[in-house]
């Protein structure tokens, strides 16, 4: 049973920094992209950043210089250090995982609870 599990959100002030973590873990197999996405009421889920298996990363345009997305594939975890936070982040902040099958492709997508970001200013 693969399941994604983050940790790190909370209260901060403005001009503050938080850094999200996502474990994933109950499979064997390779995990090809991984995202970070937003969500807040009434809102449409936003695509934050994102990071392919090989490093590749890609942001949102509201969060270029100030987010950095990062991952440690010995510990199937992706990281999301936020830097510089303004009111406007605050959201639940979700990760997924794109699970490879044995010839590398992906063939299922997992998502995470999210975790809470509140940023007070």
């Amino acid at each position: 049973q693969v399941q994604l599990v983050e940790s790190g959100g909370g209260l901060v002030e403005a001009g503050g920094s938080v850094r999200l973590s996502c474990v994933a873990s109950g499979s064997g197999r390779s995990i090809n992209a991984m995202r970070w996405f937003r969500q807040t009421p009434g809102k449409q889920r936003e695509l934050v950043a994102s990071i392919t298996g090989g490093g590749r990363t890609n942001y949102a345009d509201s969060v270029k210089g100030r987010f950095t997305i990062s991952r440690d594939n010995a510990k199937n975890t992706v990281y999301l250090k936020m830097d510089n936070l303004k009111p406007e982040d605050t959201a639940v902040y979700s990760c997924n995982a794109d699970y490879g099958d044995t010839l590398g492709r992906t063939y299922r997508t997992y998502w995470g609870q999210g975790t809470q970001v509140t940023v007070s200013s």
